[in-house]
């Protein structure tokens, strides 16, 4: 009895022993990197389990010994895990572990792409952009702006900057729709905050009106502490009727038979966004303008110049005088600074 006793015990530590061994090899595996070089993305698709993206790992020889995966396998498993798998893009760095990457699946931490929509692109540009993203579901028919607007629903919207230019970030599997509803959306609700926080007294009819306005400054400068000083030389001249003269509305209202060259013909000749023979606002934004630009219609700088003119370097030359602007256009454009006259 005492012998059979002992054999028990002796067992008994033996597969304790053994269960250690077995344990703490299974931890050594879990945590050691897996076999990943370089950057690469596993995807598991809807119902998916940890036993799926085994599979895959194992296909790409990914794991460095043949006991990781059976030990992955069976600690998702005995913790409850192996269920709780979310399907999705992920990224696999190198380092990841076993264990990093059951962690991964489990939060269902998907990898984001990005689509980057900078201020002052025109919506044909935007458009194109979003169309070109190799990520994104395109499922638009065509890229016309009937098609777009009546895709996210706003059939009778002038798409010309409704669109909020942004980092937008995504998984994959989005749609370009999706993209733009964001980006429309992100627009109606920056201009509608900014709108109820303008300041007092602007020649503005609505929250459109300031987008507008918003836009043309978003064209005329790319210096940030000029934005509020360019918006503030175009409301005093809304004020007062005079015209606004900016190149950006007639390189926009020629869209493509512009060359690169704005000829005095360009500027004598008729058009719903010449802003040299009409005055007021043209009928549309020329471009999508970004959060600075909106802020700068909204709250224009105080002043009296109603004239400016480019330097040649990106800021520009202000002035409160006719005289004074015609010296500093002989000076900066007789030097050959580019352009800007206003």
């Amino acid at each position: 009895m005492k012998r059979h006793l002992i054999g028990l015990l002796v067992t008994f530590l033996l597969l304790a022993i053994a269960a250690g061994a077995l344990v703490l090899d299974a931890r050594r595996e879990l945590l050691k990197p897996l076999a990943i070089a370089e950057h690469q993305t596993i995807e598991l698709r809807p119902g998916s389990r940890l036993r799926d993206a085994i599979a895959i790992l194992s296909e790409r020889g990914l794991f460095t010994s043949q006991r990781q995966a059976p030990y992955l396998e069976f600690w998702g498993r005995a913790n409850g895990q192996a269920a709780q798998i979310k399907a999705g893009e992920y990224a696999l760095d190198p380092g990841l572990s076993s264990l990093d990457l059951l962690a991964l699946l489990v939060g269902g931490k998907t990898l984001l792409h990005e689509l980057r929509i900078v201020e002052g692109l025109r919506f044909d540009q935007a458009i194109k952009l979003i169309a070109d993203d190799p990520v994104l579901v395109h499922t638009l028919a065509d890229t016309r702006v009937e098609t777009v607007m009546a895709a996210i629903g706003q059939p009778d919207a002038h798409p010309e900057g409704r669109f909020f230019p942004d980092t937008y970030r995504f998984t994959k599997g989005t749609t370009d729709v999706a993209i733009l509803r964001q980006a429309f959306n992100a627009m109606r609700r920056v201009l509608d905050e900014s709108w109820t926080q303008r300041a007092a007294d602007l020649p503005y009819a609505g929250p459109e009106d300031a987008l507008t306005m918003a836009s043309i400054v978003e064209k005329e400068t790319g210096v940030p502490q000029e934005r509020a000083r360019i918006a503030g030389v175009f409301v005093r001249r809304l004020k007062m009727g005079m015209r606004l003269q900016t190149d950006p509305t007639v390189i926009y209202g020629l869209a493509e038979r512009f060359d690169g060259n704005l000829r005095k013909a360009d500027l004598l000749a008729d058009g719903a966004y010449n802003t040299y023979v009409r005055a007021g606002l043209p009928p549309t934004p020329i471009c999508l303008p970004g959060r600075a630009a909106i802020e700068a219609a909204l709250h224009p700088a105080a002043g009296n110049e109603l004239f400016f003119v480019s330097r040649g370097d990106g800021s520009h030359q202000f002035s409160a005088t006719l005289q004074e602007h015609e010296a500093a256009v002989r000076e900066f454009q007789l030097r050959g600074a580019p352009g800007g006259r206003k």
